[in-house]
C-alpha cells in the first residue's frame, strides 16, 4: 500500500479509535474494580486514608521562607489602621 495523505489521515484516525477503545476498556476495568468493593471495605479504607492523613499532619512543618504580604493585605491594614485611629 503506498503511503500518500489519504492513508496518513487513515492511519491517524485508526489510531485514535483504538486510544479511545483502549480508554473505554481501562475506565469499564476501574469501574468493575471499584463497584466490587463492599460498603465495610469502602468505610474501612476512608478510615485508613484519614488516619494517614492525620498522622501526617502532626509532623512539624518549617517555613523555609518568610512569606511578605501581598499589596492587597498591605492596603487593607493601612485602611484598618487608619479606621481605628479616626474612631478614637
Amino acid at each position: 500500500m503506498r503511503m500518500d495523505g489519504r492513508n496518513v489521515w487513515k492511519l491517524v484516525g485508526l489510531a485514535g479509535v483504538v486510544g479511545v477503545a483502549a480508554t473505554g476498556a481501562l475506565a469499564a476495568r476501574a469501574e468493575r474494580k471499584r463497584r466490587a468493593y463492599t460498603p465495610d471495605e469502602v468505610r474501612s479504607q476512608l478510615h485508613a486514608r484519614f488516619a494517614q492523613a492525620t498522622a501526617a499532619a502532626d509532623l512539624p512543618r518549617v517555613d523555609l521562607i518568610e512569606v511578605k504580604p501581598t499589596l492587597r493585605e498591605r492596603v487593607s491594614g493601612l485602611f484598618r489602621r487608619v479606621r481605628r485611629q479616626g474612631g478614637n
